[in-house]
């Protein structure tokens, strides 16, 4: 049977019966749990992000020339409303950098108020979308298009808020803002740029103050140091520069039923919803990263993306009744909430709250900031859009054109214009690559004849494939050699046919990929067996292979590597012999053959550091007899490597755990059994009444075995904290515990959720996109 270890076949024992305890009420912010919390953490982080939100909110009115009382309107309803409802509970929104030249589009045509209305649509539009589950479906964008709109985005942004800080006022557009720079230059004024230039500085070199007092400096967010700095310099030095004014609330304004070309409000519509909930998915992802990676804290809940695009849509329709800006989630926000150590929903409802507060409170505070300071603060967010990280990536994946489309079409023709280009670049660069084949014929020394293609073969490329094929002799060795991923069955029936009617004239034909190993033959062939170490995602023969097979398999897929692998590999593996491992983690799991661990955690050289043995066990400090090699490991990999977390992963069907199961006490003590031992505290542990039932993702385990298993896991990392350089470092807070089950069957993983009170292990989702800087 396939198991961990071999194991004679038994009847399962029937499992003891066991009463489960009734567990204490559920805590957190998973569904059916409480959903608001609130702790010391949230309460300084709330502040942190309220001191940032301010500053920046103001900004991005000035940019958009909005009324500055509606942007703390969008702040207050963004952490209020959307951290409500929405799926991610550290994720901050508010005014956005993102729909900032969408905004300042939709005012400069239709109005404020119009421009309001627009926004309660889209609000509704997301509330829509969300509800009908498409939120996985907007990260299928591709990275190039998504990062380059927001690329062009900010070259805007910094365009326009070029001329505040140079004491003038931008254009209608990007290109007018271009056009217009050299003017603007010729006429600068000197306060305005001095104090442009102050902000700048402060906000670059407020994280990097050295020492003690830099740390303490840095405790305040550096947006809110830059103004407060640049606010005291020009009340001393400019006391007549322009500054902000915020009117009276009396003279607020509410939306008004749109008026204008209704193909134009349609399009302004979809242009809001579509940003606004790219960058709000977006940001949810990246958050939801960042806190995953939080050393010393328990990882929130995954966002839920989906709810969170109803939350968007929610507190866009409020904002837009209530006169405000536009809201999305934002990722600058959202980094600096996790960075304070949030740990819910809280701090996010209470930065809103804050706002608001300051809003009605600071009025007279606020309008001592120069316009110039917050005009530079919102050009180095423009400035930061265009990130250089994302520039080598879509190069790296040959997609720089796709990129390039993106941010010159946002630039020159707008926003919504701008995607759609990026999207037909997108799709000609795709169709340029799978037409683009490259096939040759040449003639071998020793009379054979090689028939190379490269890239994919689709029907576009039969002509010249057929062409190719009919320059080999009739009689005449052929071998075929195939590199690329994809063949359409044009390509595969016109392939097929030469070969058959080569044979029948004499002729031999092996078809091979790159690294020349067979790929394809007719059906005729007398070898039914898959090449030796065929790659397991191709691995579908069922026959056995010779004893000759056999001997050579492992040369065979020595060979394999050093011709296919190792080009790819050297690099790196020359640098980590150079530097040395530096794991981040130490994984401990089972020797079972199914448990490919480079291919569940998608890791490479030097990711892991790996411990494997019978039952994915941990054998407790102490006791008498103990096979010390884990806990040498342990201690290496914690003491030495200084790795960050340590995972235990067990796994269905797991034959150690059987074994345990079918143990019968007089047996004869032999090396597997006196291993297993340290399993027996797991087997007890799910016996006992003290402990609730560990289960899966809400569903009890389905059989004796797997709850073994789920237990086993809990169990191990219990032995795990006893050892003393575990307990240090988790003393120290610089390492994490994992607990892990993989179930072969469905391959699928699942995480130990950090409750003190369930054993619950939850399954992992998929993440379609890295980062976002909006």
């Amino acid at each position: 049977m396939p198991a961990c270890v071999p194991t004679r076949a038994k009847t399962p024992a029937r499992p003891p019966r066991i009463r489960r305890p009734r567990r204490p009420a559920p805590q957190g912010d998973g569904p059916g749990r409480r959903r608001f919390r609130l702790q010391g953490a949230d309460l300084s982080a709330s502040i942190t992000v309220f001191l940032l939100a301010v500053p920046m909110s103001l900004g991005l009115a000035v940019a958009i020339d909005a009324p500055l009382e509606a942007s703390l309107i969008a702040a207050g309803v963004g952490g209020i409303v959307a951290g409500l409802l929405g799926g991610s509970s550290l994720l901050v929104s508010g005014p956005s950098a993102g729909l900032t030249v969408v905004s300042a589009e939709l005012i400069q045509t239709y109005g404020w108020r119009t421009s309001c209305a627009i926004t309660v649509c889209a609000g509704l539009l997301q509330v829509a979308l969300g509800a009908l589950k498409t939120a996985r479906s907007a990260l299928a964008v591709s990275p190039a298009i998504v990062h380059g709109t927001l690329a062009g985005i900010g070259a805007a942004i910094a365009l326009a808020q070029l001329h505040i800080v140079l004491g003038g006022s931008p254009q209608s557009s990007a290109v007018d803002n271009a056009l217009a720079l050299p003017d603007q230059l010729a006429h600068v004024g000197p306060a305005a740029p001095l104090i442009g230039a102050l902000t700048i500085a402060v906000l670059l070199l407020w994280p990097r103050v050295p020492g003690r007092a830099g740390k303490a400096l840095r405790k305040v967010p550096a947006a809110l140091a830059c103004v407060v700095v640049a606010t005291g310099v020009a009340a001393l030095a400019a006391p007549g520069i322009a500054r902000v004014e915020l009117p009276s609330w009396d003279a607020h304004v509410l939306p008004e039923l749109p008026h204008g070309p209704a193909l134009g409000i349609v399009a302004a519509v979809l242009t809001v919803t579509l940003v606004a909930s790219l960058e709000s998915l977006l940001s949810a992802v990246a958050v939801d990263r960042l806190a995953s990676e939080r050393p010393g804290a328990a990882a929130p809940p995954r966002a839920d993306l989906d709810r969170e695009l109803r939350g968007q849509g929610i507190a866009n329709a409020v904002s837009g009744l209530l006169g405000g800006m536009p809201v999305s989630g934002g990722a600058v926000r959202g980094s600096a909430n996790v960075r304070a150590g949030a740990t819910g929903r809280a701090s996010t409802v209470l930065h809103g709250v804050w706002v608001l507060l300051a809003a009605g409170l600071l009025v007279s505070v606020l309008e001592w900031i120069p316009l110039a300071a917050l005009a530079a603060l919102v050009m180095m967010v423009g400035i930061q859009m265009v990130n250089f990280a994302h520039i080598r990536n879509v190069h790296q994946h040959r997609e720089f054109l796709v990129y390039v489309a993106s941010v010159g079409g946002v630039l020159v023709l707008g926003v919504l214009q701008g995607v759609v280009l990026g999207i037909a670049v997108a799709v000609a660069v795709a169709l340029h690559r799978l037409a683009r084949t490259r096939i040759t014929t040449q003639e071998q020394a020793d009379g054979t004849y090689l028939v190379r293609a490269r890239g994919q073969l689709t029907f576009l490329a039969v002509p010249r494939l057929t062409r190719a094929l009919g320059h080999v002799p009739q009689g005449a060795d052929a071998v075929v050699e195939l590199d690329g991923s994809f063949m359409d069955h044009a390509a595969f029936e016109a392939l097929q046919s030469w070969q058959g009617t080569h044979q029948a004239r004499g002729g031999a034909v092996r078809i091979t990929g790159r690294a020349g190993g067979r790929i394809a033959e007719p059906a005729s062939s007398a070898h039914t067996c898959c090449r030796p170490w065929t790659p397991w995602r191709n691995h579908h023969c069922q026959d056995r292979p010779s004893q000759h097979t056999h001997q050579n398999q492992l040369a065979s897929g020595l060979s394999s590597f050093q011709r296919n692998t190792a080009p790819l590999v050297r690099d790196e593996l020359a640098r980590l012999a150079r530097e040395g491992q530096r794991p981040q983690q130490l994984f401990i799991t089972c020797a079972d053959s199914r448990l490919v661990t480079s291919m569940i955690t998608s890791s490479g050289p030097g990711d892991l550091f790996t411990v494997r043995n019978i039952g994915n066990l941990v054998p407790p400090p102490g006791t008498e007899g103990a096979d010390d090699s884990v806990a040498a490991a342990i201690e290496y990999a914690v003491d030495i490597l200084r790795v960050e977390s340590i995972t235990v992963c067990g796994h269905s069907g797991c034959g150690a755990m059987q074994a345990l199961l079918n143990s019968s006490p007089g047996a004869p003590m032999t090396p597997l059994r006196r291993w297993l031992r340290y399993g027996q505290p797991s087997l007890e542990r799910m016996a006992s009444r003290r402990h609730s039932w560990a289960r899966i993702a809400g569903r009890l385990p389905a059989d004796a075995v797997e709850q073994l298993c789920l237990t086993n896991v809990v169990q191990q990392l219990e032995h795990l904290r006893r050892h003393d350089s575990v307990a240090r470092a988790l003393a120290a807070g610089t390492l994490a515990l994992h607990g892990m089950y993989f179930h072969v069957g469905e391959a699928q993983a699942y995480l130990l959720a950090p409750d003190d009170h369930a054993e619950v292990f939850e399954g992992i989702g998929v993440n379609l996109l890295e980062d976002t800087h909006a």
